[in-house]
């Protein structure tokens, strides 16, 4: 019988080669990724800007990586839902965020969250989609001075309808009633269309969407615009007045959508994520698609990206805690 014995370098140098062998496995397969199907997280419901641009994006997706991406609608508390939702996942790149504006504003409004923002790591930076001031055509008020009129004129003020609390059109309704000194009440409802089905209904006075679900109403009748909510007309809709122009300075809010992942997936798949962003939202087809939808393409790294939170977040939180601001 043949003996042999083990020393400690033969141990030390078997496991390390077990262990590269092991890191070679993993780094193909985060480079083969993705090899089954892909689930992105929506944080509103069908129907919005949001929903419809990711639905668009997943397409293109699967197309280019021959895997199928899907779209999962988790509305619900101004998108903390979803946001816990990815924060919690494995990291293994198959459940992935469409990241929207309230991600930087719920700490600030909401206190403590059930996820901690180092839980997830940006992508990509997507589009930006400016917020208009909406009114139905059946109004008793035509323009944005008869708006502000009847609101004083009423006893409990002005109703808005949002997306969600802690959204973009919530704040920047928000601050349109501190900034017009009038009493306000901010309902919020799960995605835009069913802002739209009170507004239609004349049980809210209006609403600050983007105008991808917006444009059939504007254009069948149903919705008068009354202003755009940035520094400057926005080219989707150039016939509209900014907010600041009829003399609200500091009403000035878009929404914006992009990519994250849980902060533990690995970097080769976030990298080849971002990349297959990127050229998606290079091909003319795409862009065009997205403008039509009344969104504008702002595609940025995973780095610029995260700059670009960190600035709405500081941005957002002084003005929410400076108004006293508080979501429910």
């Amino acid at each position: 019988m043949t003996s042999f014995k083990v020393t400690r370098r033969t141990l030390l140098g078997t496991l390390a080669g077990g262990l590269v062998a092991g890191s070679s496995l993993t780094a193909q397969a985060d480079d083969a990724w993705p090899t089954r199907l892909v689930r992105l997280i929506s944080p509103y419901g069908p129907g919005g800007s949001n929903d419809i641009s990711l639905r668009l994006l997943a397409e293109e997706f699967g197309r280019s990586l021959r895997q199928q991406f899907i779209v999962e609608n988790k509305p619900g508390a101004g998108t903390r839902i979803a946001n816990d939702m990815v924060a919690h996942a494995p990291g293994d790149g198959y459940t992935l965020l469409y990241v929207a504006a309230p991600y930087a504003t719920a700490e600030a409004l909401f206190g403590k969250l059930t996820y901690d923002r180092k839980d997830l790591q940006p992508v990509a930076m997507v589009v930006v989609a400016p917020l208009f001031l909406i009114i139905s055509a059946d109004a008793p008020f035509k323009t944005l001075p008869e708006l502000i009129a009847y609101g004083k004129s009423k006893p409990d003020g002005l109703t808005f309808a949002s997306p969600g609390a802690g959204s973009q059109p919530h704040l920047a309704g928000e601050l349109l009633f501190r900034d017009a000194g009038v009493k306000g009440l901010n309902i919020p409802f799960r995605g835009d269309a069913a802002s739209y089905t009170e507004l239609l209904a004349g049980r809210v006075d209006a609403t600050l969407t983007a105008l991808p679900t917006a444009l059939p109403y504007i254009q069948s009748g149903k919705f008068t615009v009354l202003g755009v909510a940035s520094a400057e007309r926005s080219a989707l809709y150039p016939q509209a007045l900014t907010l600041r122009e009829q003399g609200f300075p500091n009403v000035a809010a878009a929404g914006w959508y992009g990519f994250m992942a849980p902060a533990t997936t690995p970097r080769a798949i976030v990298d080849k994520f971002q990349a297959e962003i990127l050229r998606a939202l290079a091909e003319p087809a795409i862009k065009d698609k997205l403008t039509a939808q009344g969104l504008e393409v702002r595609a940025g790294t995973g780095a610029e990206f995260g700059q670009f939170i960190d600035a709405e977040t500081k941005k957002w939180t002084k003005l929410i805690r400076d108004a006293g601001l508080k979501g429910e």
